[in-house]
């Protein structure tokens, strides 16, 4: 009736980060925890409490209740929630009850109705690429 899976789900190896990678789980920041300083992670983070700091991760997902006050680099960022400071990332969405005081440096942004965003819009400069030299 009950049977053990053939592979533990806790340790895939094939992550979304490739074969031979470990899946990580999302961090959460609950509506009731007020983090003062910078927060770093390699992963996923649902932030629906509060961060009076930056924030390095590789996504982002602000809910209604949560709350930034600091700079924000990403790969991608949801804001439904408040943002004061800075964001960069390659993809922005906010969601109509966000509400971004500063600039957002992006390669794609998508609003829904209702937002507030004020500050600037800059789209990211593609990363350089290395002059080849031909061989005479």
């Amino acid at each position: 009736m009950f049977s053990k899976p053939d592979k533990p789900t806790s340790a895939r190896l094939d992550g979304p980060d490739g074969p031979g990678r470990k899946s990580i789980a999302a961090s959460l920041i609950a509506q009731n925890v007020t983090l003062k300083g910078d927060l770093a992670s390699d992963g996923d983070v649902q932030l629906d409490g509060a961060v009076v700091g930056d924030v390095r991760v590789a996504h982002l997902s602000i809910g209604e209740s949560g709350r930034v006050e600091g700079a924000i680099e990403a790969e991608t960022v949801d804001v439904r929630g408040r943002v004061a400071g800075a964001i960069t990332a390659r993809t922005v969405r906010l969601y109509g009850t966000a509400r971004v005081d500063g600039d957002i440096t992006h390669a794609q942004l998508s609003m829904e109705a209702g937002a507030h965003f004020q500050g600037r819009s800059l789209t990211a400069e593609p990363a350089a690429e290395p002059l080849s030299v031909a061989a005479e």
